[in-house]
């Protein structure tokens, strides 16, 4: 088996060994948890390469372009987190007291964030990257289709009227969540967060 990675890199294709892409990774996983916790404006690239063991050459092989095009896959990396830090609950909405899991996770994954969101914080700083936009665009997509997933099983099982439109339901939680993290960001408070969820969560029952 050939054990070179392709890796779509800022300025083209860059072949990578399973080691190289390996180190890659490490890169991105150490880069994110130090930004987890502090500012992404204030992180230099020879900050990054004491933080992840790397010199310079290095750190330049794998990212051309340099702390821009790593703090993208450090986004692309946290929007995975995003998801799975909702599982198992997000990909088994079948049942109310499943509905009533995943709400928890969401909120308890928020509260100790706090007012620091690292993708929300590095997409501020990469926000006229090229590939930035799609970050987001896919992320949304991916939790969108799991929450309208979850509906549609319900409306199966005769849980959720079959006339309620499963796309406007998943794109309205998608919203009042987002809506209530900005809140919580700027309060540090999950009132706002909670109450969007549950609203949403009541329409889905006809409370």
């Amino acid at each position: 088996m050939d054990s070179r990675v392709q890796k779509l890199g800022y300025r083209g294709a860059v072949t990578l060994t399973a080691k190289g892409h390996a180190t890659r990774q490490r890169i991105v996983e150490g880069t994110s948890a130090h930004l987890r916790r502090g500012d992404p404006a204030g992180v230099t690239l020879d900050d990054i390469r004491a933080i992840t063991g790397t010199s310079k050459g290095q750190l330049f092989h794998y990212f051309p372009g340099g702390k821009e095009e790593l703090f993208l896959a450090v986004a692309r990396f946290e929007a995975d987190r995003v998801i799975d830090d909702q599982q198992p609950h997000l990909g088994a909405l079948t049942s109310w007291a499943a509905w009533r899991r995943w709400r928890e996770a969401v909120v308890a994954r928020y509260r100790v964030q706090g007012p620091y969101c690292p993708l929300a914080t590095l997409m501020d700083q990469v926000g006229s990257t090229p590939g930035a936009a799609e970050v987001v665009g896919q992320l949304l997509e991916r939790w969108e289709g799991e929450i309208r997933r979850g509906i549609v099983a319900m409306q199966e099982q005769g849980e959720v009227d079959d006339h309620l439109d499963a796309g406007r339901a998943a794109a309205a939680m998608i919203a009042g969540i987002q809506g209530g993290v900005q809140v919580l960001r700027s309060t540090g408070r999950s009132a706002h967060l909670e109450a969007a969820m549950d609203l949403v969560i009541e329409h889905l029952r006809g409370a």
